[in-house]
């Protein structure tokens, strides 16, 4: 019988691979990202010396639940069912109610908080000095909320 292989060990694997060509230097750290089902961490980390010099994630207590993002609009106030005309009757089928718009917060499990955490780490690395990184994704295939943390550092500043 074949063993179903465990897709973190494929994930392992080719972190592995990339690690041997992506190195950290004073001059242009490595932006390394992990992810998980409910939260997104990112790190700046100097290799030569194996320290981690700028961090943030969405378990951080200012992160955590979109705190720094605008609050989504409040919903219209319900109006008062219309009443039956004469001769309707009353009850039947009514109409379905209006759905509530989607509230998008901001957590690590969604793309909204992989941008907040994507400036958040390029704002602090730019009050530390660093302008230039390189990027360590990890293992995980580019698109999501890795592709929308990189692409808000981007922005916000950081080359790589």
């Amino acid at each position: 019988m074949i063993q179903r292989t465990n897709k973190n060990e494929i994930r392992g694997r080719i972190h592995t691979r990339i690690r041997r060509k992506v190195h950290g230097t004073p001059e242009r750290p490595r932006l390394a990202v992990f992810r998980s089902l409910t939260h997104i961490y990112a790190q700046i980390i100097d290799d030569t010396k194996s320290q981690t010099l700028v961090s943030a994630s969405s378990t951080e207590e200012g992160l955590r639940d979109g705190a720094s993002t605008p609050a989504p609009a409040a919903a219209p106030p319900k109006a008062d069912p219309p009443k039956a005309d004469k001769g309707e009757k009353k009850g039947g089928k009514k109409p379905a109610p209006a759905p509530a718009p989607a509230a998008t917060k901001a957590s690590g499990g969604n793309v909204a908080g992989a941008r907040l955490i994507g400036t958040t780490i390029a704002q602090r690395a730019k009050e530390k000095g660093i302008k230039a990184v390189v990027f360590d994704r990890g293992g995980y295939i580019y698109h999501g909320r890795l592709k929308a943390l990189a692409d808000a550092a981007r922005k916000a500043g950081l080359e790589f």
